[in-house]
């Protein structure tokens, strides 16, 4: 029996440019009077921790600040989170910062709150899949990026050193409790990275969009085993299509202008539809295929990012297996990808369904020249010999591969591989 119903969650959001002057108030409106505020060094170093502590301590909320979260944090980075803050008093947590850091804060939360080892909540098979035992303390996400749409969704993303792959916690407790969305904190933000983040926007939107639809899914035993992640719907359509065309059209402008005041506001609004849609829909092949893509990357340094390690940002990682992936799902997904294609400024008519998916994988591939990233894999150094292992590490992602809207097996995933080692 299929499955017969979706759920729609998100989290309440203020959007508006200098909305951050109010984070003092939104925290004494959720009863907080101790905060523990997470960021990264580069933010701090900016001066919108700053902004944001005024903000906060003018409403006389206690403010205790920790400042190191990693770029692409990782099991260690979470840990080191964990245990600064284990012993602290505080009632509520604002996270202040990109994806890294809002995912870093969902962690402290759980963690602190429900101690146990990393890997006891990370989902199957790579950890123990633990559901979260109970409530949380409130969390305000403060987004500095537009793209990972953690500020409005259940999950949260880390590297397993030892184990060389990327993983993640999935439960609807793990929301936050407010997204307060600023614009005017992406202006600060490098060419680079808004390149990065805002393919994360088109991935997440595109994946959601076509997502294997929640009626065609089996019946959960019983509702509280209905995953955050129901697929394809027509309430997150909504938002993943509009995701869509204001990723394609507005995108480009932010990363050749970064002043382009008209830009960063629509995506942002961009990155919040986005995590909107996905954060229900769900995500498939591309975001399964960027963890090991992020986790085994031996040598890379991404040029225009702030911290110069060996790293491949999330966003790159996804739009890396994004047009291979279209390419084998082809036609097989229905007028959902041919639709995806006209959202991405194509003409639908000029294509036939079984064109759509390869139509899809031009136009983004197209959409990346213009923001000067990776022609595919191997400008990251991987090779054919490493196939099998990134095969295998994305076959482990299988709470995103069962959303795909056609099913693939480990044969197929190393075609796909190997088809995005070159995109252009």
């Amino acid at each position: 029996m299929n499955n017969n119903a979706f759920t729609m969650e998100t989290v309440p959001l203020k959007y508006g440019w200098g909305v951050i002057g109010e984070l003092g108030w939104d925290l004494k409106a959720l009863g907080v009077t101790r905060a523990l505020v997470l960021t990264d060094p580069h933010l701090a170093a900016l001066g919108l921790l700053e902004r944001a502590l005024e903000a906060i301590r003018a409403q006389k909320v206690e403010a205790t600040v920790y400042a190191e979260v990693l770029c692409e944090p990782t099991d260690r980075s979470w840990q080191q989170a964990i245990d600064f803050a284990r012993d602290l008093e505080f009632d509520g947590i604002v996270a202040i910062g990109g994806g890294s850091v809002i995912d870093t804060a969902k962690a402290v939360n759980l963690y602190t709150t429900y101690p146990e080892p990393i890997l006891a909540y990370v989902n199957k098979p790579v950890g123990g899949g633990k559901p979260v035992p109970g409530p949380l303390k409130p969390l305000i996400a403060v987004p500095t990026t537009a793209g990972t749409g953690s500020e409005t969704t259940s999950v949260a993303v880390l590297d397993l050193l030892d184990l060389e792959l990327k993983a993640g916690i999935s439960h609807r407790l793990l929301r936050p409790r407010l997204a307060v969305i600023d614009p005017e904190l992406t202006l600060t933000l490098p060419p680079a990275v808004t390149a990065a983040c805002g393919m994360d926007i088109l991935c997440h939107a595109l994946e959601s969009y076509t997502s294997l639809p929640y009626d065609l899914r089996p019946m959960p035993e019983n509702p509280a085993l209905r995953p955050p992640y129901v697929g394809a719907n027509p309430v997150s359509d909504i938002w993943a299509g509009r995701a869509i065309e204001i990723g394609a059209r507005f995108l480009p402008r932010a990363y050749r202008d970064g002043d382009d005041v008209e830009a960063r506001s629509e995506l942002m609004l961009a990155a919040t539809f986005a995590g909107m849609g996905f954060g229900n829909a769900g995500v498939h092949i591309p975001h399964a295929m960027s963890y090991p893509i992020a986790g085994m990357v031996e040598a890379y340094v991404p040029a225009g990012f702030p911290d110069d390690k060996v790293q491949v940002p999330h966003g790159m990682s996804v739009a890396l297996g994004t047009p291979a992936s279209f390419r084998f799902i082809g036609g097989r997904a229905g007028e959902k990808t041919r639709a995806a294609y006209g959202l991405l400024g194509g003409d639908p008519a000029s294509i036939t369904v079984d064109e759509a998916g390869a139509a899809v994988a031009a136009r983004i591939a197209e959409i990346m020249q213009q923001l000067e990233l990776p022609n595919g894999l191997a400008a990251l150094g991987y090779r054919d010999a490493d196939v099998p292992g990134l095969a295998k590490g994305c076959a482990e992602q299988q709470r995103l591969l069962v959303n795909s809207p056609v099913p693939v097996t480990r044969a197929d995933l190393e075609g796909i591989f190997r088809d995005a080692m070159t995109i252009w």
